[in-house]
């Protein structure tokens, strides 16, 4: 009976072996899979025919497989494992005394009695275990080094007069540098951090909630007060000792299926300086809404100062072109500068192309009078637009945030692509300049000062997402107004602020071609030498949990099209890596103005993309209006498109981890000190499994000057610490839910705090939750 169920699994996976294998040389892929299902196959054969020589057969194909697998991924385990996992697992089957016993030749009558030797298949499993228990103590992908240091200056510019205890802005200061002056935690005791209050906003996912519900505030610290707001929209003040409500706000945005995105990255803060101390409004929270409102608070109650354009609501919709409720709002915090409010906005990825504009637009900041309007479609006129006239519907848009130097009186802008993404067919000659690049505005006019683009004609939904952070880098001997600009590609460009010119080098390189008819690609495409652009995927490079899913991911890899980093959409499919998520995303990087270096968190995530006439795409009652996952309507034009994660039948990655890594790098020299898997598999498998492999993640990190970086982000449910110059993980605190946003730190009297947002990313599929929670030293 033994045998014959043995002979059924080898040779039941034998076929499933061969009949890929044998789709996959048809591919011009690797020969491995047949020959190890053909090997599976005639195994099964000599165990019915109570064949020793099975044993001999098997052991051979293990030592096989491992010199196969060796020769693709060298000693990395989590690769090695795939590979050879199921062929060493049925060989243990073998070793079974059970199995065994049944095995020799029928005129010898002790075979019942003495199993056939377990040597054949024994030494061979041996082996195979000793690769293993080595590659477990190396990393070949691992980057180990330090950072410098040394202080390139002592006395670095922050951008604002913001206090060494606050955190005035998203970035903490309108440089963004997501850097903190504040030295009480240090690499030596950070082990010892704990929770000092737990607050819960009382904001949960709701049932008729889009999926891509999430929480990605970064609180703001002002005085004794944190303020912060939720998916929903709400507006909290909290105790910043006692973690205890002082006030909230609901603006009451309800639900509509038709919002891409529910969510809020934060509010904004503005002290009047004229305004009389303890007057109403003095200090006021500008609040976005996910209806497309702008709502100015009390800082100090949360009432509504009603001095502010109609009541005290901006409403962000006026001018466009077209107004589909739940099509446009902004999802991240306005920047303050010169009197004025600074705001952009998200539109709907794919839904159509009848969309609102892209705009940026400057208010007065207490009354929210228009100042000025910058449109990517119609660059050249800033001055408010006429009653009746409207914006440039569809042009380039801004959903992430800002960062001002007001001493250059710029505003630095990240934007993002013409809706639809993949879709290049009929663009201006204006949307070809700006879409996904960084520009620089006049404060004052709105006019732009430079633009620099870091992908042409894209067809890949390659937003600038993140933040730019400015710093000024001593290099040479002199002092450059620096601006450090992360892409979803990879690259880090780092220009002079004042005019958009490289300080690390820029230089483009040729590019796939092969678009669609009436569409074309760019021949070239920039790329930073500061990068952590990933390298061209092979079929080498696809993964699975057994061979079984991995042979698939490689039929699947062969059957998209893919000619390496941008190749374009495609009817047949398009492999897209980096994928939508990008490299980095919102989260940005934080740099330490005083060594000079950034730490941060790339992402390595590929997807596909596959583009479908129009006539074919369902109606729409049938299928999706947009999102990173599934058909893309793109109503209104030639074509939708389905997009995805490039994932296994199982559902996991199809390239191989790691996915996610920390990584540190000297801005002056351009070079990347370490990089280092980040994240377990604690929450993406039914068993909690605390597996180093390297996990995708969202959100962004914070450092100080105590030589210590935070991060959340990763989807399992960890807020963690490092140590800055070497990226080793010093420290990690369980979160109750997914923790997919960026902590800051700040102090009150003598302790330092650490704050982490946990509520989930709906995109991700981390848990939801409503808290806020502050860690401090144990006393």
């Amino acid at each position: 009976m033994i045998n014959l169920l043995t002979a059924l699994v080898f040779g039941a996976i034998g076929l499933v072996l061969a009949i890929g294998g044998a789709q996959l040389i048809a591919l011009s892929g690797s020969p491995y899979f047949l020959a190890a299902g053909i090997s599976l196959i005639l195994t099964a054969l000599l165990v019915l025919l109570r064949r020793v020589e099975a044993l001999w057969l098997h052991g051979l194909l293990i030592l096989v497989s491992l010199a196969w697998a060796y020769s693709e991924v060298g000693f990395d385990w989590w690769q090695l494992g795939s590979r050879g996992g199921l062929i060493v697992v049925l060989g243990l089957w073998l070793m079974l005394p059970a199995v065994r016993r049944g095995l020799g030749r029928p005129e010898t009558p002790a075979r019942a009695e003495k199993p056939a030797s377990v040597l054949p298949v024994g030494l061979p499993v041996l082996a195979a275990i000793a690769v293993a228990g080595y590659s477990l103590s190396v990393d070949p992908l691992d980057k180990a080094g330090s950072l410098p240091e040394d202080k390139v200056v002592s006395a670095p510019a922050y951008g604002g007069q913001v206090p060494d205890g606050e955190w005035h802005q998203y970035g903490r200061t309108p440089f963004g540098q997501r850097y903190s002056p504040l030295d009480q935690i240090t690499p030596e005791n950070v082990d010892t951090l704990k929770v000092a209050w737990t607050y819960q906003t009382g904001d949960v996912k709701q049932p008729g909630d889009v999926s891509e519900t999430t929480y990605q505030v970064t609180p703001l610290k002002i005085g004794d007060t944190l303020y912060v707001c939720t998916p929903h929209n709400w507006a909290i003040a909290i105790d910043a000792e006692t973690g205890r409500e002082k006030w909230k706000y609901d603006p009451n945005v309800g639900l509509n299926p038709d919002r891409q995105h529910q969510t809020c990255r934060g509010v904004t803060y503005y002290a009047d300086p004229q305004a009389t101390a303890g007057a109403t409004c003095a200090a006021r929270v500008y609040l976005p809404t996910s209806d497309a409102r702008l709502i100015a608070l009390d800082a100090a109650t949360g009432a509504v100062c009603e001095s502010f354009a109609d009541k005290g609501v901006l409403h962000l919709e006026q001018g466009m072109p077209y107004n589909p409720a739940g099509y446009y709002y902004s999802t991240s915090p306005p920047v303050v500068a010169g009197g004025k409010i600074i705001i952009g906005g998200a539109v709907n990825d794919n839904y159509s192309t009848q969309e609102q504009s892209g705009v940026i637009r400057a208010f007065d900041v207490k009354t929210g009078a228009l100042i000025w309007n910058w449109d990517s479609g119609n660059p050249g006129q800033t001055a408010p637009i006429a009653a009746g006239q409207t914006y440039t519907a569809n042009s380039p848009n801004s959903w992430s945030v800002f960062s001002v130097d007001e001493q250059l009186g710029l505003v630095y802008v990240p934007l993002g692509n013409q809706v639809p993404d993949q879709i290049g067919i009929g663009r201006s000659e204006n949307v070809e300049k700006y879409s996904s690049s960084i520009v620089a505005l006049d404060i004052n006019t709105g006019a732009d000062r430079w633009v620099r683009q870091t992908v042409h004609h894209d067809l890949w939904d390659m937003d600038v997402p993140a933040q730019p952070v400015l710093l000024d880098i001593t290099k040479d001997g002199s002092t450059v107004p620096a601006l450090v600009g992360p892409t979803k590609q990879g690259d880090i460009y780092v220009l002079d602020r004042r005019t958009g010119q490289p300080i690390v080098p820029v230089k483009e390189i040729a590019a796939p071609g092969g678009a669609i008819e009436d569409d074309f690609t760019a021949p070239t495409q920039p790329i930073s030498d500061l990068t952590f652009r990933p390298d061209r995927l092979e079929e080498k490079n696809m993964w699975g949990v057994t061979l079984i899913d991995q042979m698939m991911c490689r039929i699947a890899f062969h059957k998209l099209k893919y000619d390496g980093q941008y190749t374009p959409p495609s009817l047949e499919g398009t492999l897209v890596y980096p994928g939508n998520f990008g490299t980095f995303n919102w989260g940005s990087v934080a740099v330490d103005p005083e060594r000079q270096v950034m730490f941060g968190m790339p992402t390595y995530l590929a997807f596909t993309s596959r583009l479908v006439p129009r006539d074919q795409v369902p109606p729409k009652e049938q299928s999706e209006k947009g999102s990173e996952q599934g058909l893309n309507r793109n109503d209104g034009a030639a074509y939708g498109v389905y997009m995805g994660p490039f994932l296994s039948p199982l559902g996991i990655p199809c390239q191989a981890p790691p996915w996610g890594y920390v990584a540190g790098a000297d801005l002056r020299t351009g070079e990347i000190a370490y990089k280092h898997r980040n994240g377990t598999v604690m929450d993406m498998t039914p068993l909690p499994l605390p597996f180093k492999v390297g996990v995708p993640g969202i959100g962004g990190p914070t450092i100080t000057k105590g030589g210590v970086a935070f991060l959340g982000a990763a989807v399992d449910d960890y807020l963690r610490a490092y140590d800055l110059t070497t990226g080793r993980e010093l420290w990690k605190a369980r979160l109750p839910a997914g923790g997919q946003a960026t902590p800051m730190t700040y102090s009150l009297g003598d302790r330092q705090y650490v704050v982490m947002v946990a509520g989930g990313h709906g995109s991700v599929g981390t848990k939801p939750g409503d808290y806020v929670i502050a860690y401090t030293l144990a006393e």
